[in-house]
């Protein structure tokens, strides 16, 4: 695993790990021996043949790669044995440890809800994702436009991820995957200079202001980069706190836009700066007492 993107000396990415997962039968075994260009994992048209995770290493135009076959995650309602159960802990492990992950859907089938909450969690933990869409060879028009539908109304929140439509089984389209994987991986990996992400940030600013919150209006100063895999964007100001979810996601897209980042989701982190004289009063001049008290008087003689 090379969390900072170490690089050999042709610039080869080195010990980059990809998790390759499904729902089980949707063909990622397949895929992976082609991949590999040799049957390394077991095939089967059986589902939940993979039980475990599979590491395998290999390399790739010089760039060392780690595969990691995971097992299909069945619907929660029939994972009842014990080794089904590990086998879902093992997946979602290998998720976590993955630089990229790859979600195998089969073009043949409906996106499930399983499908749906699996990419979820990929998105929670960050990872950069390539969708790969299989069997897709076998689709009539209209077939291949409702499944291009089915991934925009159900996955939604997926419109940073890659999407490559491939037949594992005869090759059409798998080795399209690579490029998008090595950019996928650099997006993640790539560090953002503070310069570049505050005049992002001026500039969306001033294309589309903070809402106001009771009378003021939230200030958003300068960001910086507070991390990588999936990358971290830092953002201080006032009132960061009352940032509502949509200018959140607005901000997200105009720094993965403008970065031009593929691949990986953007996270945002507010952080408002302390007041130093919150809870403290101002002391008074000697010119501004004596102001006050003839102030006071004036307004005493009046009354």
């Amino acid at each position: 695993q090379a969390e900072d993107g170490i690089r050999d000396k042709r610039g080869g990415l080195v010990g980059s790990e990809m998790c390759i997962r499904d729902s089980p039968n949707v063909g990622k075994s397949t895929l992976i021996n082609r991949i590999l260009g040799e049957e390394r994992v077991l095939a089967f048209d059986l589902p939940g043949t993979t039980r475990d995770s599979i590491f395998i290493p290999f390399e790739r135009d010089a760039t060392a790669y780690t595969l990691i076959d995971t097992a299909g995650v069945r619907r929660r309602a029939r994972i009842n044995e014990a080794i089904e159960k590990f086998s879902v802990i093992k997946t979602l492990q290998a998720i976590d440890a993955a630089h990229v992950v790859i979600l195998v859907l089969d073009a043949q089938q409906e996106i499930s809800e399983q499908d749906a909450s699996l990419a979820g969690y990929i998105a929670e933990k960050g990872r950069a994702l390539i969708l790969a869409v299989n069997k897709w060879d076998g689709l009539d028009t209209h077939e291949r436009n409702t499944i291009v539908h089915q991934l925009d109304r159900r996955l939604p929140f997926l419109d940073f991820a890659t999407t490559c439509f491939i037949s594992a089984l005869h090759g059409s389209g798998v080795g399209e995957l690579f490029p998008h994987i090595e950019k996928a991986h650099a997006s993640a990996m790539r560090e953002l200079p503070t310069p570049a992400l505050t005049a992002i940030l001026e500039k969306a600013v001033q294309e589309h202001q903070p809402p106001l919150v009771r009378g003021r209006r939230i200030k958003l100063r300068y960001a910086h980069q507070g991390g990588r895999n999936p990358p971290l964007v830092v953002i201080h100001g006032n009132q960061t706190e009352r940032v509502p979810a949509t200018y959140r996601r607005y901000l997200e897209n105009a720094f993965r836009a403008a970065m031009k980042l593929s691949g990986t989701p953007v996270r945002i982190e507010f952080r408002t700066g302390k007041n130093p004289y919150k809870g403290r009063r101002n002391k008074l001049t000697g010119r501004q007492v004596k102001r006050k008290s003839r102030l006071m008087r004036h307004v005493k003689k009046k009354h």
